[in-house]
């Protein structure tokens, strides 16, 4: 068997409660339609800011996954 081809994309999530939950909400719906999900990488973290206090934390991830 031949060793495996990785294709890349990148998502972005987002939550009102977490870091945390805004990457498990990308790859949980990532999920729903690709395949072979294998591991992610975060390259940004922000968040928004609504009358001083942190109104929703957003994440951008690279996630790979096995090409069949």
């Amino acid at each position: 068997m031949a060793d495996p081809t990785y294709k890349i994309i990148e998502l972005a999530g987002s939550s009102p409660t977490s870091i945390e939950d805004a990457i498990q909400g990308a790859v949980m719906r990532a999920s729903k339609t690709v395949k072979h999900l294998g591991w992610f990488e975060v390259m940004q973290t922000r968040g928004h800011i609504t009358n001083g206090k942190i109104d929703r934390y957003q994440v951008v991830l690279k996630v790979g996954f096995t090409l069949e």
